[in-house]
């Protein structure tokens, strides 16, 4: 069954920890900016909230490749880059509809959530319980309208 990880604004403390774990999982350096899951802070509204891949049933950043380098896999549902077909153009980093890809100007790639293997690093450490790994049940549609209801309650909007 596929999986997705889902956020909990409310309970998100905004510690940082699963950005750490993200980039020493797979860079091996403990370095916010080269992680896949970023947390997005509104300091005026004193809101945080972690913003990840939906694995999207109909990805955006797929569509727009013009290299064929990212790919969905049909059994997990995980979209993932292929990085020796990637050349860096970052068009999936502008369409991604919550700001889930984001560009490595270390190593010069695109990057984005591959769910740790099955094993999401950035849950495993969330000791507020912000992020869950859970079956996937919405479509793409709903779980887009969820995300943005959930980043305009966090400022203040909605």
């Amino acid at each position: 069954m596929e999986k997705v990880l889902v956020v909990d604004p409310e309970k998100c403390t905004g510690c940082r920890l699963c950005e750490q774990v993200c980039s020493v999982w797979h860079e091996k350096t403990v370095n916010p900016y080269r992680a896949r899951i970023k947390i997005v802070k509104w300091e005026m509204q004193g809101k945080v909230m972690p913003m990840v891949c939906r694995q999207c049933d109909d990805a955006p950043c797929l569509e727009v490749c013009p290299m064929g380098a990212i790919s969905k896999d049909s059994d997990t549902g995980v979209v993932s880059v292929d990085y020796d077909r990637c050349i860096g153009c970052r068009m999936c980093v502008s369409i991604c509809p919550f700001g889930a890809m984001t560009y490595d100007f270390v190593d010069k790639k695109v990057m984005k959530c591959d769910l740790c293997d099955g094993d999401p690093q950035c849950v495993r450490f969330c000791d507020a319980g912000a992020i869950k790994f859970v079956p996937k049940v919405n479509t793409s549609q709903d779980t887009r309208r969820l995300a943005a209801e959930q980043a305009m309650a966090a400022i203040g909007q909605g």
